[in-house]
């Protein structure tokens, strides 16, 4: 190569040089720009970005060329429970390395469903389902949870309460091969008795005494009287109740008497002076006008029977006084809902039982 030809080669590199380092300090002078993504291509076919990757299309990713991918099985969702609730329950969850069948878990459940005077309930996620029930035969349950009700009419949960209900549990976990994890019994406990006191501040059970005016009643005239107001005997002596639409839910209105009277060999013999009519506030949904079937009955029960409608100390009760109890029933209310515990729902009848 001659002299000539090695300068022109010498100045073109340099021409080029030149020309890299402007074009470089352009594009750093300008606005930042995304990197050039590359996008993935398998088996030849051109992937599209979407915002949700699929698991099985991680595992496709991953997959040696000669292996089939693993099929994927989407987990059932969780549907909440229709026996246990946080609102009022504490709740231990036991976890397994597998599913079981329900048969097994139904072997090692506790004989007593109750901590002292606290009911508990111990649920199975069913795995084809991802319902939360009660263990059944020929079904399979990959966890458990057990929810031990905090308070009801009977007070609030004790350390003892608790210390029965996590026995129990744990027995149950031991047998069935699951791990268990409980709530702190402190928190539980002050728990506890802050929804007790809630509940206390909150539980109404309206009832009025219909005392006859003159002559006594027998049994049969006053169920013959109470069947035309729509009420039908109890499942206890000395009861008659106005149903519910809604199946298995409380009475709307209980009728008592005194129950020797429904167990004596001849009722129709008894001499009956007074009745109670009682409406449990908590048991019963507001949208059922509860308060006013109350009142209706309570009227229509002392014309037919011939009675005074009474307070408990035995004062004739008024119009007004009913006006007053519907004001303040409507504050109550109020107040249950906030807390999500509205009357007539079943956390509420599981409180205030």
């Amino acid at each position: 190569m001659t002299l000539t030809e090695m300068l022109a080669v010498a100045g073109g590199v340099v021409l080029a040089g030149v020309v890299a380092h402007g074009a470089w300090s352009a594009r750093k002078a300008g606005p930042r720009r995304a990197d050039v993504q590359v996008e993935p291509v398998l088996d030849g076919a051109r992937q599209e970005p979407g915002l949700d990757a699929s698991p099985l299309g991680e595992a496709a990713v991953s997959q040696d060329a000669g292996m089939p991918a693993a099929p994927f099985v989407p987990r059932p969702p969780r549907k909440p429970s229709a026996r246990i609730d946080a609102l009022i329950d504490a709740i231990a969850t036991a976890t397994l390395d597998a599913p079981i069948s329900g048969e097994m878990a139904i072997s090692h459940l506790p004989g007593s469903r109750r901590a002292g005077t606290k009911p508990f309930h111990i649920e199975g996620m069913n795995a084809e389902s991802g319902e939360w029930e009660l263990p059944a035969p020929g079904q399979r349950y990959g966890e458990f949870q057990a929810g031990v009700q905090m308070a009801n009419r009977n007070g609030a949960m004790n350390e003892i309460e608790y210390s029965e209900f996590v026995q129990k549990v744990q027995s149950f976990a031991d047998g069935v091969g699951a791990f268990v994890q409980f709530p702190d019994m402190l928190d539980v406990v002050s728990r506890a008795r802050e929804l007790d006191h809630f509940a206390g501040d909150h539980d109404a059970q309206l009832t009025v005494i219909l005392r006859a005016k003159s002559a006594t009643w027998t049994l049969g005239f006053v169920q013959q009287v109470a069947a035309r107001h729509g009420f039908v005997p109890g499942a206890m002596p000395g009861r008659l109740v106005l149903a519910s639409e809604e199946e298995g839910a409380p009475p709307i209105l209980t009728l008592n008497f005194e129950s020797q009277a429904a167990l004596a060999e001849n009722p129709q013999l008894s001499a009956l002076r007074e009745l109670s009519l009682s409406l449990d506030v908590a048991q019963t949904p507001e949208a059922l006008e509860p308060f006013a079937s109350w009142q209706e009955a309570a009227r229509g029960l002392a014309r037919d029977i011939e009675a005074d409608v009474c307070d408990d100390r035995g004062q004739v009760l008024n119009l007004h006084a009913f006006a007053s109890i519907g004001q303040d029933l409507t504050t109550l209310y109020r107040a249950l809902a906030s807390r999500d515990l509205a009357a007539g729902s079943l956390v509420s009848r599981r409180l205030f039982s």
